[in-house]
């Protein structure tokens, strides 16, 4: 679930066709610059990457070039594809899709488009993603208008109860108002509180799903998951504050029972319901709660960039999907051309008309103001907008996903009161340093 604006309007879908059709050569390269030149591509499937493709013949037409989609399926099942290749040494091919949470384990790979695409063209997008989207000094892609990060929803009538806003200052010493940091999310979702009919939040709680929400709020206490070397660091003081939020909510009524089964659908169709009051979310369901067909909070909900830590620093768990060259491409500079050209602006603003977050600045801007005069929309970009100004990615090691299997179960013991915090830290920190240290890392 990890599409923006479910829904967009027919008139921005019909104005990002419009810029589509007018695109000039010089924006994509020379006439007929890599004429006769055939570049094999292993792209993600799926529908709502097939109007991005569309554009293909236009590029295909502006450089005399051709390209051959040889594989289009979704990130695990390319991870196995791209995997096997490496093994098999039969990485000819050019063009991939890749992924923030993927890329690590492609340093081999991928070819440095650092040295393909202009400085210029590199400023043009986000600076914490193109950070985000090199290893080792090397740029490996180029992000996409698919990029994740999380803002607050929240129902607004919570915040215009007169009665309620004079209990809350009586209580906890400030006055009520739209959350700014997760101690004050805490005050909240204690004080908004009424199980089972309602809960304050709700979080994510198994799989990589609590793992990513730990590594943001342990960043946010001022801390880190890992130390530059990749032992793990995260049985710190920072660490067991973030901790200590999750298991107090939980022991005090404030989220779910179920709350460490639940996953993104969970949490969307939570919020949806009416029963929760604040929720961090992905901006795939913005459309979807405001849709009275669909959720109950429609016309109640506001949005808000996430809240940040003790230490003043923002959470920003993110991701995004890109387009990487292979070093064993024949022809990179083609090749780069092509993927300069899936992420250019035209290309972005067409992709963010139907719902995706953008990745470069000016399309944001684009957005913007393609939203004017709605006023909801508005407030979900600006939420979002701020939030990416400071996202940051996953740790960049390959085993990534391997050390949240080990993390996210001690978190579970913690949450529900099998272990102490202090325990179930000690005990995933010697796990993962255990891992770490048989795959060689250090």
């Amino acid at each position: 679930m990890r599409t923006f604006l479910k829904g967009a309007s027919s008139a921005i879908l019909a104005t990002a066709a419009a810029v589509t059709a007018v695109v000039s050569v010089s924006s994509i390269g020379q006439a007929a610059e890599f004429d006769g030149v055939t570049i094999e591509a292993k792209l993600i499937g799926g529908q709502q990457y097939e109007a991005l493709y569309a554009r293909i013949p236009e590029w295909e037409a502006a450089t005399g070039a051709k390209v051959n989609i040889i594989s289009k399926k979704n990130h695990f099942e390319l991870d196995k594809e791209f995997k096997s290749d490496i093994a098999a040494g039969t990485t000819d091919w050019c063009v991939g899709s890749n992924h923030s949470s993927f890329a690590s384990q492609y340093s081999a790979l991928y070819t440095d488009l650092g040295d393909l695409v202009s400085k210029d063209t590199v400023a043009e997008f986000v600076q914490a993603n193109i950070k985000a989207a090199t290893f080792d000094g090397k740029l490996v892609m180029l992000p996409r208008a698919q990029f994740d990060v999380s803002a607050l929803y929240y129902q607004k009538d919570l915040y215009e109860d007169a009665e309620k806003a004079a209990a809350f200052e009586d209580k906890y010493g400030y006055p009520l108002a739209v959350p700014e940091t997760w101690a004050q999310v805490k005050d909240q979702a204690i004080f908004f509180a009424d199980p089972p009919n309602f809960y304050g939040t709700q979080y994510a709680g198994k799989d990589e799903a609590i793992v990513g929400r730990y590594y943001e709020m342990v960043v946010a206490e001022g801390g880190k998951l890992f130390n530059d070397d990749f032992s793990p660091a995260f049985n710190s003081e920072e660490g067991k504050r973030a901790l200590q939020w999750f298991v107090d909510l939980y022991d005090a009524g404030a989220v779910p029972a179920g709350t460490t089964n639940y996953l993104w659908d969970d949490l969307g169709n939570g919020f949806a319901s009416g029963t929760i009051g604040l929720n961090l979310d992905w901006p795939g369901w913005a459309g979807f709660f405001n849709d009275p067909s669909a959720s109950k909070v429609a016309g109640n909900v506001g949005v808000a960039p996430a809240p940040k830590g003790s230490a003043g620093v923002r959470t920003g768990w993110s991701g995004f999907h890109g387009f990487s060259v292979t070093e064993d491409c024949e022809n990179k500079e083609a090749a780069a051309s092509l993927v300069e050209f899936l992420t250019n602006e035209d290309s972005q603003k067409l992709e963010s008309a139907a719902g995706p977050l953008p990745s470069r600045t000016a399309v944001w801007d684009y957005v913007s103001e393609q939203a004017k005069g709605d006023p909801y929309r508005s407030e979900v970009l600006a939420a979002f907008k701020e939030t990416a100004a400071t996202a940051f990615a996953v740790p960049p090691t390959p085993l990534w996903i391997e050390t949240t299997n080990i993390i996210y179960p001690e978190l579970q013991a913690a949450i529900l009161g099998d272990k102490t915090v202090d325990e179930a830290l000690a005990d995933a920190q010697e796990s993962v340093d255990e891992l770490m240290q048989e795959e060689g890392v250090y």
